[in-house]
């Protein structure tokens, strides 16, 4: 059976040249890069080298890279240690109703400490307005933070905008680039960030190592106390040989990037095109200004916990854009916040592309998923809950006409 894997917004492979570069420094140049003597100092080079590496795909000084376990906690970091270190200034956050939850989450619990979270709409594209934005900052602003890309959808937001806004109003900006570090161009200075969060493993690095850009003279928290390493902000022994990983991915993406997106744009949008034909669909997300890897297609009369597990029994790969595997649990909230009803967010999938993937890979999705919906819409039981919805709605629609 042919395998076809369609999920790299949740993680990525480890590309060969990566795992190659990772492992000397496993069993043979072992050292930790705190101690003075000259083994250790071999591992100590080898992470300062990794953070240039990242630094420049980013245009930042390496100086400003804080290297960290992940996505999550780079998250964590800006948000919670911008808000504790100028809460004297403002306790007022600005965000988006898509972020991801590692955004979410902390501005949830920094809601119980005393702050106030502004959570801005968007449209039914995905996009943040830049005009609303701007109307819901006060004088106790300290931070807005919004994401560059969306996960699920690929929705790109308009970051440069922002990034301006915030600077002229002196506002700390935080945005999440996990999903486009590595696969579009980011550049801190360009888009006014103060803040990046960058993940190893979205773009074809290890697991278990992420790093935070923080611009110099942001003041900032550390999270985790200790013996005070990355700049005081995040203690702890570093993850050498994941930092090494994290930083040869780096460079192959500076290498590559250009080429791999433009490849993954012709296959991207013959998916999308592909899928459209099947009866009763729809594109979740903007056609323009989208992630070049990303696919988002709804399908009505489906449930997509069902969709994602034919598919695999085809070695297909793939992933839903809801968070429920029954009408009673919670739809995804990045769907529900661009107006999906709630019956829609069951049946919408995310295919995201990746070096892998070819045209082979496409055309055997495209010969595959019609058959599939088409199984599954014959046993949906969503099918007349849709049926009765619309014709209740076009009713209305009728009488206010």
């Amino acid at each position: 059976m042919r395998r076809v894997y369609m999920d790299h917004a949740a993680t990525t492979p480890v590309d060969p040249r990566v795992m190659e570069a990772m492992k000397p420094f496993f069993s043979e140049k072992y050292g930790n890069p705190s101690s003075l003597y000259s083994f250790a100092q071999e591992a100590k080079k080898a992470m300062e080298e990794a953070r240039e590496k990242i630094a420049d795909l980013i245009n930042s000084s390496s100086s400003e890279v804080i290297f960290t376990s992940g996505g999550t906690e780079s998250d964590n970091l800006a948000i919670k240690g911008v808000a504790f270190a100028n809460k004297k200034k403002g306790k007022h956050i600005i965000t988006s109703s898509i972020e991801h939850h590692a955004v979410l989450h902390p501005c949830e619990w920094l809601e119980k400490m005393g702050f106030e979270v502004t959570y801005l709409p968007v449209d039914n594209k995905g996009f943040v307005s830049v005009d609303k934005l701007e109307e819901e900052i006060r004088n106790d602003t300290i931070l807005i933070s919004i994401m560059h890309a969306n996960n699920e959808i690929g929705t790109i937001e308009p970051i440069e905008e922002i990034g301006k806004i915030a600077k002229e109003r002196g506002i700390y900006f935080h945005t999440d680039a996990v999903q486009t570090v590595g696969k579009i161009p980011v550049d801190v200075e360009k888009m006014n960030v103060d803040l990046l969060t960058i993940s190893g493993h979205k773009m074809y690095g290890p697991k278990g190592v992420g790093a935070l850009y923080v611009r110099k003279g942001t003041k900032i928290t550390p999270l985790i106390h200790g013996g005070g390493h990355e700049r005081n902000l995040r203690s702890g022994t570093e993850n050498v040989s994941g930092i090494v990983g994290f930083g040869k991915a780096a460079e192959l993406a500076a290498r590559e990037m250009d080429k791999e997106a433009k490849r993954l744009v012709k296959l991207r949008d013959r998916l999308i095109e592909g899928a459209l034909k099947i009866e009763n669909s729809w594109l979740n997300g903007p056609r323009k200004r989208r992630l070049p890897n990303n696919v988002n297609i709804g399908f009505k009369f489906i449930e997509g916990e069902s969709l994602i597990l034919e598919l695999d029994f085809s070695g297909i790969y793939a992933n839903t854009g809801s968070a429920c595997s029954s009408k009673s649990l919670k739809p995804s909230h990045v769907l529900t916040a661009i107006g999906l009803r709630p019956e829609e967010t069951h049946g919408s999938l995310r295919f995201t592309l990746g070096k892998q993937n070819s045209d082979e890979d496409v055309d055997y999705v495209l010969e595959v998923l019609p058959n599939v919906v088409e199984r599954l819409r014959r046993i949906s039981p969503f099918k007349k809950d849709f049926g009765e919805y619309e014709e209740a709605l076009a009713k209305e629609q009728s009488h206010k006409h």
